[in-house]
């Protein structure tokens, strides 16, 4: 069976692309880290400080939060934060952040839609995150390597 957990849904427009996201463990837990790898093409420069993420969280057809951020401030809510060179040139780019799951967050099968826009209002990357926190597993023993690819480059046109 294959879970498709992020879908990059940018097209050619969105000045990210060849985005490819690796998530560890493959099923994220509650209130436990989950680590985020980005790995793209930028088309152009980008202020990373000045980057505005729209976040919409839904639980089947129904809104449950909608919220806007800096990307900074994003990562800091989920006690991350940007590495490297916050002002990237063109070429490839990559992140990598160790997020820790709120403990919060309603126990069910969630999509995140995350839409991003640079300070000059082009826009960044448009990921769906489909996320099952209705799971009853354990979580991945400390120490265990469990990953999985879950998305690369896949743009819809």
């Amino acid at each position: 069976m294959s879970i498709r957990l992020v879908e990059d849904v940018s097209d050619d427009t969105y000045v990210l692309g060849g985005l490819a996201v690796t998530l560890t463990p493959a099923l994220p837990w509650l209130g436990h880290q989950a680590c985020w790898e980005m790995n793209g093409h930028l088309k152009e420069p980008v202020d990373l400080t000045r980057v505005t993420c729209n976040v919409i969280t839904k639980y089947g057809p129904v809104k449950m939060l909608e919220r806007n951020y800096r990307l900074p401030n994003l990562l800091e809510t989920l006690g991350a934060r940007l590495s490297g060179d916050l002002r990237p040139a063109a070429g490839p780019w990559q992140q990598t952040w160790n997020l820790q799951l709120p403990e919060a967050i309603p126990v069910a099968e969630l999509r995140i839609l995350l839409r991003a826009r640079t300070d000059s209002g082009q826009n960044f990357l448009a990921l769906d995150i489909a996320l099952n926190f209705s799971h009853r597993f354990r979580p991945t023993p400390a120490g265990s390597r469990a990953s999985s690819r879950v998305l690369q480059g896949s743009h819809r046109r």
